[in-house]
């Protein structure tokens, strides 16, 4: 059993290190069709042409594929919080290959974070050998589970039809909440598939069952539906701020829902559930420490001085007369400015 969690953590580190290794390779091939074109972030469409952003693209592919085979070989509270190595690889090769500094909180950030995944390898527990899909369908339909999984798509429903409309855009929360709670679910469905495609490899055809195409199926909605709410929430809030938030709340969601369909602490002793979890908070510590230090990337727009927020400005006219004008009603006559304030504060 440990060799399997041995595997699935060398799987895990390597699709970090491509995972992490990808954002690079792609920011670098960004930049270069920048310098021909418009910027990505405007709408520009010149980085499908450029090479090194096709490099990185398979690169992160790799690191996909490494990260999904690791989820058949140990549990899900093994390899999803060391999705955090991805974040010090990317932090590390930034400060070398695109000169973004690396601050000194930020290494204690990533000292923090292999720290954190170290306390976790060492008390993870044992990989469950199940030997079909009807078993993996099983622990899908117990009542725990199933109470699970119930809560999230009610909560995930109310979020996207009340919430999302209303908040979506002022509240990060929302969007955030969306992609962890249905990401745990992915993340359940997504082992099914890769147990039942270790099995059918080895000579078990699985994919004879029913259950193997329903675990298909709502891994396919729930990939589609997260990635729908995380690019809302990128282009919609700041990523520094997206990443260790999404980051924080899809592992623990991902845990939660593994914990009660897998059994994961079944048989475990209090001290070893106690220190995995100081391993867990050790790492969302140091995420958090490590974006908190990062540079925010340089305005897409011309003027460095445009303002984030509608302005309200007002003028005084030669009455003696107070005149308010917004900022999008363009240039005032030649008035004196007296006063000048956020919209929103």
């Amino acid at each position: 059993m440990y060799s399997s969690n041995l595997t699935g953590f060398i799987l895990a580190v390597v699709s970090s290190a491509f995972i992490g290794s990808s954002f690079i390779i792609k920011k670098k091939g960004l930049r270069r069709a920048s310098a021909n074109g418009p910027r990505a972030s405007v709408g520009g469409y010149g980085y499908l042409l450029e090479p090194l952003w096709w490099v990185g693209m398979i690169t992160m592919i790799v690191g996909e594929i490494a990260n999904f085979v690791a989820y058949i070989y140990a549990p899900a509270v093994l390899v999803t919080p060391l999705g955090a190595l991805s974040i010090i690889v990317s932090a590390v090769l930034a400060h070398f290959l695109l000169k973004e500094k690396l601050q000194k909180m930020g290494i204690l950030g990533c000292l923090l974070c292999i720290v954190g995944s170290t306390v976790i390898v060492l008390h993870a527990p044992e990989e469950q050998s199940l030997t079909s899909v009807e078993e993996i369908w099983e622990l899908a339909t117990q009542p725990a589970f199933l109470l699970y999984t119930a809560s999230a798509v009610a909560v995930a429903l109310v979020l996207i039809l009340y919430f999302s409309p209303r908040y979506g855009q002022t509240n990060i929360m929302v969007y955030i909440g969306i992609c962890s709670i249905i990401g745990s679910l992915t993340v359940m469905s997504v082992k099914a598939i890769g147990i039942a495609i270790k099995l059918t490899l080895e000579g078990t055809n699985q994919l004879k069952y029913l259950q193997t195409w329903i675990f298909g199926t709502v891994a396919i909605t729930c990939i589609i539906t997260q990635l729908n709410y995380l690019n809302m929430a990128l282009d919609t809030f700041n990523t520094t701020v997206v990443s260790p938030i999404y980051y924080a709340m899809f592992t623990s969601f991902t845990i939660l829902a593994s914990a009660i369909m897998f059994k994961d602490y079944s048989g475990q002793s209090v001290s070893s559930i106690a220190s995995e979890l100081c391993g867990f908070i050790t790492v969302l510590s140091g995420t958090a420490v490590l974006h908190s230090t990062r540079e925010p990337d340089p305005p897409t727009t011309s003027d460095l001085y445009a303002p984030i927020s509608p302005k309200v400005s007002w003028f005084i006219q030669g009455n003696g007369e107070l005149w308010k004008q917004k900022e999008e009603d363009g240039s005032p006559p030649s008035f004196i400015t007296i006063l000048q304030q956020d919209y929103f504060k």
